[in-house]
């Protein structure tokens, strides 16, 4: 790729706490956050910049930040809103360049080297069209980091979140006095366990992997991580050095790899095996409805389990291959089972997930000689369609009623989050 490219990454202020407030003017002085009112110890999912003021941060708890903040207001999420608005903010960007990359629901690369012309070849007057176009038409700021890569462009728009304007370029100019003095920490797609293990290597700043010979950097991964870290390496150094030959791709869907879905749970309800199995059942129900949906089935069940006792916690994966691929609810609940009650410990669950993997086309199933999967496979397909048209909440499990139930929680909720 040409190092000419002009790459934006564009990133929404605060995003949800942001709609919220464009939705509610009343609130534009006062500090919000995004999160469920009702749950002391649910998840701060946004805050905006006055509610950052009084130490309130995204991940922290709901009641922790209502007592460092006393007039914080927490606006219960609404996925479906947030969306939209997302969907909207795509638009917009489509008006200055057809190469539009969604990177999360509020971060989208936009490559405008082939449009810059068509807007008068101004950069900046273009980006700050962008920013109060999209700023009048749904309330939210926006922050712009500029690049020749997408990489640099991701990097650039944490220094763009510190400028009063909201926008950073950083290429291969600056990159030297910008971007190589920072702690390794803060280079992209390095977290903790990798810092603890460049600082182990002596390497402390983005530069000290920048400015040593990929060869060199391989033999100190090698020597820390093993044999099996040379594809780290090369990754780890091109980050430092700005190589990103990555296109910004528009409307690519990539292949499924596996169908899964989890839940985090109130861990003094989930204490025996009764109300376990009652969400346990719904998950599988909710991963092979997905999976069906797709025409897929799976020949590996995987469970992932979280347990904690308010004082100590402990988490584990466990998976089973299956005698035949399937998408069958009561096939997917026995192997998830049995591989829960072969592994739990006894302890409160906060946590419980299930998936299945090495998917194939569920055209191919196998007929076993005394059970008709076919007949079943159809008669779960009718309830998905009539969950499809009127609603997952229109036919559910009786046990779904009983308190440890979730489905119909889950119903009203995106992603987790309530629509």
């Amino acid at each position: 790729m040409p190092k000419d490219r002009i790459i934006l990454l564009s990133d929404c202020q605060s995003f949800y706490a942001s709609v919220e407030k464009a939705a509610h003017p009343e609130y534009k002085d006062k500090p919000v956050a995004v999160g469920d009112p009702t749950r002391m110890n649910g998840i701060v999912l946004a805050a905006c910049p006055i509610a950052k003021s009084h130490g309130v941060t995204t991940a922290s708890r709901v009641g922790e930040a209502m007592t460092k903040c006393r007039d914080l207001i927490v606006i219960r999420p609404r996925m479906s809103t947030y969306i939209k608005v997302s969907l909207m903010i795509s638009e917009i960007y489509k008006g200055y360049t057809d190469q539009v990359e969604a990177f999360s629901i509020d971060e989208q690369f936009l490559d405008v080297t082939g449009s810059l012309s068509v807007f008068g070849g101004d950069l900046p007057d273009m980006i700050h069209s962008i920013q109060h176009h999209v700023l009048l038409s749904t309330g939210v700021w926006t922050r712009v980091g500029v690049g020749p890569t997408k990489i640099l462009a991701k990097m650039a728009n944490n220094f763009a979140k510190k400028k009063e304007g909201g926008v950073f370029r950083l290429d291969y100019s600056n990159i030297d006095t910008e971007l190589w003095p920072l702690p390794v920490h803060e280079m992209f797609m390095v977290a903790g366990r990798m810092t603890k293990n460049f600082y182990r290597m002596g390497i402390t700043t983005i530069g000290d992997i920048a400015r040593m010979e990929l060869g060199e950097f391989k033999r100190r991964m090698r020597t820390t991580m093993g044999k099996q870290s040379d594809i780290q390496a090369e990754y780890y150094w091109q980050t430092a050095r700005g190589i990103d030959p990555s296109p910004v791709v528009t409307g690519i869907r990539h292949q499924i790899k596996s169908v899964g879905h989890g839940k985090a749970l109130r861990w003094n309800l989930y204490t025996r095996l009764p109300e376990i199995e009652v969400v346990l059942l719904e998950l599988v129900i909710e991963v092979c409805q997905r999976a069906r949906k797709y025409r897929y089935m799976g020949s590996v069940v995987s469970i992932v389990v979280a347990e904690t006792d308010g004082n100590k916690s402990n988490s584990y994966s466990r998976q089973m291959t299956l005698p035949e691929p399937s998408s069958l609810t009561h096939e997917v609940a026995a192997a998830a089972y049995r591989l829960f009650v072969d592994h739990w410990t006894g302890m409160p669950l906060s946590r419980l997930a299930i998936s299945i993997s090495q998917l194939t086309d569920d055209s191919v199933m196998q007929l076993t000689l005394f059970d008709d999967r076919i007949r079943t496979l159809s008669r779960e397909r009718a309830v998905d369609q009539i969950k499809t048209r009127y609603g997952s909440r229109a036919l559910i499990r009786a046990s779904s009623l009983l308190e440890s139930g979730v489905a119909l929680e889950r119903a009203q909720q995106i992603g987790g989050h309530y629509k």
